[in-house]
Order: C-alpha cells, then sequence, then structure tokens
C-alpha cells in the first residue's frame, strides 16, 4: 500500500518548512507564486489529501480524543489532562495525549497525525513556538474540516472555537495587592516571553496591581525567562543586584527555583523577601517553605474542556449553531502558605 503523504513528508522534499507548505496548499498570498506551484505540484503528484477526516468524522465516530499539551514538566498541564481523561472515561471516550515540546512543528506534526481517522475531536494549548509565530494555519485547517476544537490556557483569538482559561490578569492583580497590603513596595515579576498570552495577562495584572497603589512600575525588577530555562545565571544575576522584598512567578517552576536562588544569598523567607507562584502543585506543597500559589483548578479546567468538546461532537446541530462557541472563565484561587508573611 502507498504510504500517506503528510505536509511533513512535503516540506523535508522541498527543503521548506511546515508552515509554508500548509500556506502555499492553501493560496496563502504570504508565500511567493514560484514556491507555491512547486509545493502544489508535488502534492498533486503525490496525491497528498488534507481533508480526509471530515469524510470520516460524518460517517462515524472513533470515540477518542486527541489531546496536545505544550509539555510534561509543569504539573498544571498534568492536571488539566488527568481531568479530561476523567470526564471523557466517564462519557465513554479514550484520550490520546501528544506532547509538543512547545515545538510548532511537533505541534502541526501531532494535529496531522491524529486527524487522520484516529479522533473525533481536539483539545489542546497551544505551544510557544506557535505563539511566537503567530501561524494558526494548522489549526485553521482542522476546525475548517468541521473537526471539533477546544483550546485551554494558551488560546488566541485568530481561532474561532471553544476555549477554557481562568482570569488571568485579575489573578496576577490580586497577588500582587496581597503583598502590597502586606507591606511590600518593591515587588518583582519573573515571567517568560511576552508572546506566551497568559504571561502577558499576568504581567497586565501586576502593573495594574502596582499603578493602584501608586508604585511606580520599574522595568528593573521584572525578569523576563525563556521558557524552558536551564541556565540560572540569568536568575542569579537578577536577585544578586537588585533589591526585591516580594516576587511574583509565572510559574511554580520559577517560583521555586527563584526562592532558591534568593536564600543562598541569605534571604529569609518570607520575612526579607515573600514569594506567590502559578501553579498549586506538588512543588509548592514540597518546598522549603511551602509556596504561596495561585491555584488555576487545572483539573476543573480539563473537565470542563472535555465536556465542551464532547457535547459538540454529540450534538446535531445545524448551520447557524456551528457559529456559536463559548469561552469560559475559570476563577483562580490564592493559596497562602509560608512563602508569604501573612501565610506563615
Amino acid at each position: 500500500m502507498k504510504r500517506k503523504i503528510t505536509l511533513k513528508h512535503i516540506a523535508r522534499e522541498l527543503d521548506v518548512s511546515i508552515s509554508t507548505v500548509s500556506k502555499a496548499l492553501k493560496n496563502s498570498e504570504e508565500i511567493g507564486q514560484d514556491t507555491k506551484d512547486k509545493i502544489q505540484a508535488f502534492a498533486k503528484l503525490y496525491n497528498y489529501r488534507p481533508n480526509n477526516i471530515a469524510i470520516s468524522l460524518k460517517n462515524k465516530r472513533t470515540k477518542n480524543i486527541g489531546v496536545v499539551i505544550p509539555d510534561i514538566v509543569h504539573h498544571f498541564f498534568t492536571t488539566v489532562f488527568r481531568g479530561i481523561e476523567h470526564y471523557a472515561n466517564k462519557r465513554g471516550y479514550n484520550v490520546i495525549v501528544c506532547v509538543s515540546d512547545e515545538s510548532f512543528d511537533k505541534e502541526v506534526i501531532n494535529m496531522e497525525m491524529l486527524a487522520n481517522g484516529s479522533i473525533d475531536g481536539f483539545i489542546m494549548a497551544l505551544s510557544g513556538e506557535t505563539q511566537l509565530k503567530n501561524d494558526y494555519n494548522h489549526l485553521k485547517e482542522v476546525t475548517e474540516q468541521g473537526i471539533p476544537l477546544v483550546l485551554f490556557d494558551r488560546v488566541t483569538d485568530e481561532i474561532q472555537c471553544d476555549k477554557v482559561i481562568i482570569n488571568d490578569e485579575e489573578a496576577s492583580y490580586n497577588a500582587v495587592k496581597k503583598l502590597i497590603a502586606s507591606g511590600r513596595k518593591k515587588i518583582a515579576l519573573v515571567t517568560t516571553e511576552n508572546y506566551l498570552n497568559v504571561s502577558a495577562k499576568r504581567a497586565e495584572g501586576y502593573n495594574r496591581a502596582l499603578k493602584e497603589a501608586g508604585i511606580p512600575v520599574d522595568k528593573s525588577l521584572i525578569l523576563q525567562l525563556p521558557y524552558q530555562q536551564q541556565d540560572e545565571s540569568m536568575s542569579e544575576n537578577f536577585f544578586r543586584k537588585r533589591e526585591i522584598d516580594a516576587v511574583l512567578c509565572v510559574n511554580e517552576i520559577f517560583a521555586v527555583k527563584c526562592m532558591g536562588i534568593a536564600q543562598k544569598f541569605g534571604k529569609r523567607v518570607p520575612e526579607d523577601i515573600a514569594f506567590i507562584g502559578f501553579t498549586d502543585g506538588i512543588l509548592s506543597r514540597h518546598s522549603t517553605p511551602p509556596l504561596t500559589s495561585v491555584d488555576q483548578h487545572g483539573e476543573r479546567m480539563g473537565e470542563i474542556a472535555a465536556q465542551m468538546l464532547i457535547d459538540k461532537i454529540e450534538s446535531d446541530h445545524g448551520e447557524q449553531d456551528e457559529e456559536h462557541y463559548e469561552t469560559k472563565v475559570i476563577n483562580a484561587t490564592l493559596i497562602e502558605r509560608g512563602s508569604t508573611l501573612s501565610g506563615s
């Protein structure tokens, strides 16, 4: 049997990116005519068929859901997956999970693989590289084929689909207000690059809380780290050279690492410097001292995402209903522990 050709195969054979192939096959004006002609001719020669799943979905259900998450290091994504699987299993669905490792290409390949008749719909959080590239053609292709899609946590306005998020801006705002209320004035923010939408929203909340309290936003107190940071030298230099009495971190790994660095430099937590991190995970509960955390309710988020997707899969909707999408917002909760004065 002749092997089915994929976007990845075409990209490799023609020495172009998967994104370029996807855009060329959709006749995008972003791609030069010569490149488009070459890619389209190659795809035709090898009988490339991007939308074979549409027929499969009309004829039968697989009772499988595809889940694509950016990584398995951060506790949050594992809790979301647990919630998805728990709810889906109750409804008689199996869950197939893939990890994009923050890679655009892996995200595209995962979706292409799963959409090849394997699943009835997708639940996913966008990879960091996808948000950096701002390229969502692979998602548009899926939704245009009528495959239900639910985005969670890391979402984009570019795609019309159901979404589940937390109130990131407000959660960050409330966390910083808590620090200010305990007398902290030199409050740092440890965040990722702003192309990650959740980090941008949390930075907005940080800025708003400081401004409302009459505390100037000091850009030298904002540390931006690569999302998958390995080298701790940036963090060490940051804490060595600055007077800081509190820190808000956009994830728990950053928070626990930075708390350890501050303690290495002789700072007492929480007496000298207080810490709050996002994601109430295992690290937060077992760090020394235990970390005050913004609980994102990942398991609940997963259950809601699975419910939205399965309801969409099983609904007999007409043309008008297909255009109706919801964004559900979960309110985060601050869990106070020993890394802040009020929780000690």
